[in-house]
Order: C-alpha cells, then structure tokens, then sequence
C-alpha cells in the first residue's frame, strides 16, 4: 500500500490532475480485497460434516481363556527299517513316498544262498528222523531181548540211550530248518506298520547288511502327536485348576493350527505331559493327540497350539480392530453424548474366539468405535456412528470410502 505521503512536493507538482485519480484506483482495490476476506470468513458458512464411523456395544459373555503355545507335529510310530539277513538287494517293491499297511513287501533280498540253506537244514532233517526211528526200533527189540535174558543191561541201556540222542537229533534238525526258513523269509524286508513310506536309501544291487544298513523310513500318519513346550507359570496355573476341578489333569482340549491357517481349525486331545521341568529353559513338555484323516499334518510341520488355560467367567469382549496405543498404554473411542467420541484407557487381556478381552476400563454399556476410528483425531470431536454387531466386518459404504 503506498501511502501520499511517500511523494514530494516537486512530484505531486508534476503530476498534476492525476494524483487524485491514482488514490481513488488503490482504494477501490483495498476495499474490494477486504470485503473478499470479509465475505470468506462469514460466521454463518456451515462446518464440514462429521466422520461416519461404526460403534459395536461391548460384548460380555461367560468364556474360558485359551493360551498360545508352538509345537511341531510328529509322527506316533516311526520305525527305520533295515535288513535281518545280509544280501544283496535284488528288488525294490514299492513307490517311494507312497502309504503302505502293514506286512506290504518293499524289498527283496537275494534268496538263493537261503533257499540251498533250507535245503539243507531239511535234509538233515530228513537224516535224523530216519536215524530216530532206527533207535526207536533197536530199543524195541532190546526191551523184548531183555525180559528173554537174551542180552545184557549194558546193552539195553546203550540202545535206550541211543533213541534218546535220535530224539535229540530230530529236534535239532527242526529247529535248523525254521532257522533257515526264517531266514528265507527275512529276505521279503515288510513293512512293520501301517504309514507311509520314505525314499529307497539303498537301491537294487547294492549290498545290505543284516541289522545295520538302513533301507528307509516308515512314519505313522493317522491320528499324530503334536509336541510342544508350556512356560513354568502357564503350568502352575494349570496344576491349580486341576487341584480345584476347574479342569483335568490330562485328556483336556487343544486346538491347533497350521502356518497357512487362519485361527485353530482341528481339535485334539492332551495325552501326555512329562513328569519333569527342564531346568534350562523353565519349560515342560506336553503331547496332543489328534486324527489325521485327510492327510494334513505331516511329521515335522509347525504347528500352533492354543489349550484351555482358566476355568469359565463372565468377559468383556471388544474387537482388536478399536484399540489404540499411546506409548505403553492402550486406550479406545467410545461414543459419548452428542456422538462425540470420548477417550477411555483399557487394560487388556488375551485372545478368545478372534476379540480382545478388557480386563478393565470399560463398562457392558460401552458404545466403542471400531471401523473408521482413523477418523478421530482428538476427544470430544463429533461423529456419525452407525451401530454394528462387535467383530462384525465393516460397512460395505466404509470400505469403498476407503
């Protein structure tokens, strides 16, 4: 703005008649300026409309706490297989990683040495049966030639003796040849159990020796074992709930999930629970049991366990979804009077059924925002609540403003 008093005398002379026109143009142009703010900063414009959001009522219910825990699955029965004979491998029977029952062939090892073994444990068998019943006939007729006084005691005795070592003979030659036959069995290698069969570790024309060379692995798969380790407080807990009824001391509910699944889909059973804690780690071993079907649970995989950890009371539930951190302390927006949100801090608790429980902080009648709580950004702003069942997904309308 350029005030008349920036001219001198000697300019305003030269201007002559323009000076006044020059000062009628520039007020003209301030007083157009301030009406435009004037006009902009008008009382009566109308305020921008409030966030729509949605309240869910806390929910409170009787429920049980369930505590997270990590395990890998295992296999009941797993028996490395290897050979009872020494030969070499003649035929591999089976498709590797294919499920087997029990008694199915998988290898077979060379039988020729076995089948002229039998052979001859048979023929001996054969000799003494045959020298057996020889005895027995000598023995006879010296009974006879003895009662006619027709030869000695001595010789009585020696042809009496000679029938019992015949007897012997045959006994020893039988079990020669089961021997042998058991042999001749061993070369058809069986699988033990019913599951599923590993890779071929030794493959045809190889040399397998008896009781040492490892063939393959044969797992169970149905039902599994899922392992896993509690903490020392978890199991004290525990062992109190037991002491007072609030629940058994072994065969209580698990449930477990995979790394690809969302929340616990199978249920098993507690089956064992080591009578020791690791003084290492303050942790002790537990053992689920479950069925296995379909085939889902593989020896070795992850696995994610939650267990009942507290007998049933009555818990407000919110969804995960309306908390909020402000440094170390948890707060969420609850709809106050006039719906405008209202700040309360919470204290939390664990994870049931896919809500939060609040410990404290809130009370049953509690409106809490849950969708659109980005929204808010201080307490006390005015907003447009729109009631949702608690854990309910967003409104279609919320997500495609999203």
């Amino acid at each position: 703005m350029i005030s008349s008093g920036n001219f001198s005398s000697k300019q305003m002379a030269r201007s002559g008649t323009r000076y006044p026109v020059t000062a009628l143009v520039l007020s003209a142009l301030i007083a157009a300026a301030l009406a435009a703010c004037n006009s902009q900063a008008a009382p009566g414009d109308a305020p921008p409309p409030a966030p729509e959001v949605s309240v869910a009522t806390v929910l409170s219910k009787q429920v049980r706490q369930w505590d997270d825990f990590t395990g890998r699955v295992s296999a009941i029965e797993t028996v490395d297989l290897r050979p009872r004979v020494s030969g070499y491998v003649e035929r591999v029977a089976y498709k590797e990683g294919q499920e087997v029952k029990k008694g199915d062939l998988l290898f077979v090892i060379d039988q020729r040495r076995y089948r002229a073994e039998l052979s001859r444990a048979q023929a001996e068998l054969a000799r003494a049966r045959s020298e057996a019943r020889l005895a027995q006939t000598q023995d006879a007729r010296a009974q006879a030639l003895l009662e006619a006084k027709a030869i000695s005691r001595e010789e009585f005795e020696t042809r009496k003796a000679a029938t019992a070592q015949g007897n012997a003979g045959v006994n020893a030659a039988q079990a020669a040849v089961e021997s042998a036959q058991l042999d001749l069995q061993f070369t058809q290698v069986r699988s033990p159990i019913d599951g599923r069969a590993g890779r071929a570790l030794v493959t045809e024309g190889n040399l397998a020796q008896a009781d040492s060379t490892l063939l393959t692995t044969v797992v169970s798969m149905d039902p599994v074992h899922v392992y896993f380790e509690g903490d020392e407080q978890s199991y004290l807990r525990y062992q109190e709930l037991a002491r007072t009824g609030e629940r058994s001391r072994i065969n209580n509910k698990v449930r477990i999930g995979l790394a690809n699944e969302q929340g616990y889909p199978h249920e098993g059973t507690v089956d064992f629970i080591d009578n020791q804690v690791d003084a290492d780690t303050g942790t002790i071993r537990a053992r689920a049991v479950l069925s296995n079907p379909d085939r889902q649970f593989t020896p070795g995989l992850f696995a994610r366990v939650q267990i009942e950890g507290s007998g049933e009371f009555k818990a407000m539930l919110i969804d995960d979804k309306a908390v909020l951190t402000d440094q170390d302390r948890k707060y969420v927006y609850v709809l106050g009077a006039d719906n405008k949100a209202q700040r309360k801090d919470i204290v939390l608790g664990g994870n049931i059924d896919g809500l939060r429980v609040v410990r404290s902080g809130l009370a049953p009648s509690d409106k809490v925002i849950v969708h659109g709580v980005q929204k808010v950004f201080f307490p006390g702003m005015p907003v447009a609540p729109k009631v949702i069942a608690m854990g309910a997904p967003a409104p279609v309308q919320q997500v495609a403003m999203k």
